[in-house]
Order: structure tokens, then sequence, then C-alpha cells
């Protein structure tokens, strides 16, 4: 039986020409996959606006929904509010919780979307409208089946909508390692934050996360949520490091393995990823679920 994976790239933003967001990267992702016959796609469901207000504020979802957010808010998350905007935001969320059921039923479980991460309470940013890991944290422990959550953060931008969100919960831990001298300029506090100098190369970047990874799992998290953004591709117009792919494949495999080991569900979500060409992008994206089928299996 496939594994299941969840799309929302069915969604296509009108986005003005020039738009530093390459929508083109989703539907790659999936069609590189499709040729390795590991997965089953499954259109991503929207969350419902309850699901999504566990984790930010009422006002502020319902605004967005209906088309009410101001030009600065918008300017903001970096899109243009449309219908498909909507659809697309929801869906995304709705990806996160489906592959968080997948985890929880199976061991681990994928949506090619997500990773929301500059998303805070009541505000997006970054390209990011609402945080799926943190709606689908907030999820799941008000159903009561999880009490301890672990985010790690890999994307080349520090995760620091979810920083925030979990500033002062201490039963989220969230783990970024990303470039110091990147967008958010203004960074948050995560419980840990690990920032590399512009150009760190494989080898460094490894040692880095190999050295820290270990304190994620004294937390004794019940399930982790991997933000597993490729945008510190050497080729990435957005990330200035210098990561080769090789690299990113050891990255999601020592993540992956750390997991395996420590025996919790895994959710993994897509985060950012900019390369010129985004074909570069997506075949690192691809690679991510790729290692996954390989250590969890499909």
């Amino acid at each position: 039986m496939s594994r299941r994976l969840f799309y929302t790239d069915q969604y296509a933003i009108d986005l003005p020409v020039g738009h530093r967001f390459p929508m083109s990267k989703y539907r790659i992702v999936r069609d590189l996959l499709s040729g390795d016959g590991l997965f089953e796609f499954v259109i991503a469901p929207m969350a419902s606006a309850d699901i999504v207000e566990l984790a930010h504020d009422r006002d502020y979802v319902r605004r967005f929904l209906s088309g009410m957010l101001s030009a600065q808010e918008i300017r903001r998350i970096g899109f243009p509010w449309s219908e498909q905007l909507v659809s697309r935001t929801m869906a995304s969320v709705g990806g996160t919780l489906s592959a968080l059921e997948e985890a929880l039923r199976t061991g681990w479980g994928g949506t090619l979307a997500g990773g929301t991460h500059h998303a805070f309470r009541g505000e997006g940013s970054g390209f990011c409208v609402f945080n799926d890991i943190a709606v689908a944290t907030e999820s799941l422990r008000q159903s009561g089946r999880a009490s301890r959550v672990a985010v790690i953060d890999l994307d080349v931008h520090q995760g620091d909508g979810t920083a925030q969100i979990f500033a002062d919960d201490p039963s989220v831990l969230t783990f970024s390692m990303h470039c110091e001298i990147n967008f958010p300029f203004r960074k948050q506090q995560s419980r840990i934050d690990v920032s590399l100098p512009e150009g760190t190369v494989d080898d460094e970047y490894l040692a880095q996360l190999q050295a820290v990874l270990p304190r994620v799992f004294e937390f004794r998290p019940e399930v982790v949520f991997y933000q597993s953004g490729v945008d510190g591709l050497y080729a990435d117009a957005l990330g200035k490091l210098k990561l080769r792919h090789e690299g990113l494949k050891q990255r999601d495999r020592v993540v992956m393995t750390a997991v395996r080991a420590a025996g919790v569900p895994f959710v993994v979500t897509l985060g950012g990823g900019y390369a010129k060409p985004i074909e570069l992008s997506a075949e690192a994206h691809a690679n991510t679920f790729r290692t996954a089928a390989d250590i969890f299996g499909a």
C-alpha cells in the first residue's frame, strides 16, 4: 500500500509579474514523486475556521477569510488577497492536519505544502497566512492525544511565528536552525536557536545539526513536526547558505534516523525553496519525501 501525501497545487494564485514566490514548484514536486511509484496523492481537505482559531486570534482569522485585512497586513503577508488564496491557505492547514493523522496511524505522514512558520497569532508574514504546524499542534493537544510536541525547523529562515506562538508554553519545544543574516531580521526566541553564518557548507551544517539534535529528544516529545524547507540550497535566491543536494539529503537522514530511534510519530511539511531554476528546489523537496519513505517505509 502506497504512502498518502497531501497536496494543494490545484489552487493556483495569480501573482504579479516578477513576484518572488514560485507557485509552480508544488506541482513539480508532485510530478517528480509521481514517477517513483511510492506514494498516493490526496487532495488536502480545507481546515475549518474553528480549528485555525486554536492557534490564531479569531478576529484575524475572520478578517482574512472575508477579505477585510488592511493593505499593510496584506503587504506583510506578501500575497494579494483572493478567494483562491483563502482556499489554498485553508487547504495548506488541512494538509498538515491530515498528515498528522497519517503519522499517528502509521508512524509518519507528509504534506506537499505547509511549513508556514512566519505566521504569528494575530498576523501573517513572509508568504505565510496561518501557521499550520501551530494549528496542528494545538489540535493534537486539545484532543488529548499528545501533551509534549517538538518542532524541528530547518528552513533557512527562522521559524519566528512558531517561536512566538509557543514562547510561553513549556510543553512545546521549538528548534530553529537558520541563516543569521536573513529574513526575519527581527528574530524571536525559540527554545533552541542555531544561527549559521552566510555561506555555510554541508559539513559545517551537518556538524551543527548533529551536535544540537540530541537536545530535542532529551525533551521526550510525543510527536515531532518537521519544517523541511530546502532554501539553504546553494542556488536559492533567498537563502544565503551553500548546501548541496547531497547535504540536504544527509540533513533529512540525520533528523529522520533520530526520530525513528525515538519511536514517535513524525509529520513532514514542505517549507521554503526559491532556487533559480525552481526545478532545483523541487528536486530537493522530492528527496526529503524519498528519504522519509526509505527510513520509515512507503
